[in-house]
C-alpha cells in the first residue's frame, strides 16, 4: 500500500516537472519571435494598426485578409519587406496606370515611354483667330450667240474678314482637334463683277481676228492650307522651297516653272508648290487657314500666263 502512494507521488512530481518544461519552451518561442505593429492606411483614409510577425507587404494584407482591386495600388510594393514605423498605403490608381497594366497583361510588345506617350494628356485651349472670306466673281453677259467678245471689270473684288472663335486639343503639343465655338463677321466680302461685251472691231483694221479673245484656258481651280489635313505636313514650306503665302502661293502642274505669274479669275498669283493631284486643267490656291480653304471650294476659272 505504502509503495503504490509513493508511486503515484512520483508521477505527479514528473507530470508538473514536464508541465514547467513545455511552459518554459514556449516562454522562450515567444521572446525569440517578435511581433511588431504595423499601420494600414486603407484607400479610403480609414486607418488601422495590426499586430504581425510578417515582413512582407503582401503576407501582411493576406493574414488581415486585405484583397487589392482591379483599381487600387499599395505601397511598399507587394514583394517589399516594411521597416519599422512603414505605414502601408492603399490608394487608387490613375486611368494612365490601369491602361498600361492592361496593355502589359495582354503582352503587347512596347516601352513604357510608348505607352505614356500615346496617354499623354490633352490639353485644350480656347483661341481667337481673324480669317478671310473670300469674294465671289460674278460674270454678267450684255450679249449672246456670239464668240467675239471681251471681258471688262465692272467691280474689283475685295476678300472679307470674320473672326473665329476655336476650341482647340493638343496632345504632345500637336492639335489633333479644333472646333469652331463662334463666328463673327468684320468685313463683308465685295464680290467681283465681270461684264461680257461684244468686241468691237474696227473698220479700218487690215488684218481681221481670226480667233475669238477666250480671256485664258478655263481651269478647275480648289483650294488647300498649310495643315497635315491638307498637305500632310504642317511646316508651311512649298516645293519651291518659299513660305506658302495667302494670295500669292498656288500648286500648279509641272508644266508651269517655279515663278511663273498666273491671272487666275482676273487675280495674280506666283506658281510656288506642286501636289500629287494637281495635274492637267488643276490648280490649288493657299490659304492660311483651313476654314478659307474650305469656304473657296471649288470653281472653274480662267487661267492665262501673264508675261
Amino acid at each position: 500500500m505504502k509503495r503504490r502512494i509513493r508511486n503515484n507521488y512520483i508521477r505527479k512530481i514528473l507530470g508538473i516537472v514536464i508541465v514547467l518544461i513545455l511552459l518554459s519552451g514556449i516562454g522562450v518561442l515567444a521572446v525569440n519571435i517578435k511581433f511588431e505593429d504595423v499601420k494600414i492606411q486603407l484607400q479610403n483614409g480609414y486607418e488601422m494598426t495590426v499586430l504581425t510577425n510578417s515582413k512582407k507587404v503582401a503576407d501582411i494584407l493576406e493574414e488581415n485578409n486585405i484583397i487589392l482591386e482591379e483599381d487600387e495600388k499599395v505601397t511598399p510594393d507587394l514583394e517589399e519587406e516594411i521597416k519599422p514605423g512603414t505605414t502601408i498605403k492603399i490608394t487608387n490608381k490613375s486611368a494612365q496606370e490601369i491602361q498600361v497594366a492592361k496593355i502589359s497583361e495582354e503582352g503587347v510588345e512596347t516601352s513604357i515611354d510608348e505607352l505614356l506617350e500615346s496617354y499623354a494628356p490633352i490639353i485644350e485651349k480656347i483661341i481667337t483667330e481673324q480669317e478671310p472670306i473670300p469674294f465671289e466673281t460674278i460674270t454678267k453677259a450684255t450679249v449672246e450667240g456670239t464668240t467675239d467678245t471681251t471681258n471688262k471689270v465692272v467691280q474689283e473684288g475685295q476678300e472679307g474678314i470674320k473672326q473665329v472663335t476655336y476650341k482647340v486639343k493638343y496632345q504632345n503639343e500637336e492639335e489633333i482637334e479644333r472646333t469652331v465655338l463662334s463666328e463673327e463677321i468684320i468685313k463683308e466680302p465685295v464680290n467681283k463683277i465681270v461684264q461680257v461685251d461684244k468686241k468691237v472691231t474696227s473698220r479700218a483694221a487690215v488684218t481681221p481676228r481670226t480667233a475669238p479673245v477666250t480671256g485664258g484656258e478655263m481651269y478647275v481651280v480648289t483650294a488647300y492650307c498649310g495643315c497635315s489635313r491638307c498637305c500632310g505636313k504642317s511646316t508651311g514650306i512649298t516645293a519651291s522651297g518659299n513660305r506658302a503665302i495667302q494670295g500669292v502661293t498656288v500648286a500648279a502642274p509641272s508644266k508651269f516653272a517655279f515663278g511663273t505669274k498666273l491671272n487666275i479669275g482676273g487675280n495674280i498669283y506666283t506658281v510656288q508648290d506642286r501636289g500629287g493631284a494637281i495635274k492637267g486643267n488643276r490648280i490649288d490656291i493657299y490659304f492660311s487657314s483651313h476654314a478659307a480653304a474650305l469656304a473657296w471650294g471649288r470653281r472653274t476659272l480662267p487661267v492665262s500666263v501673264v508675261q
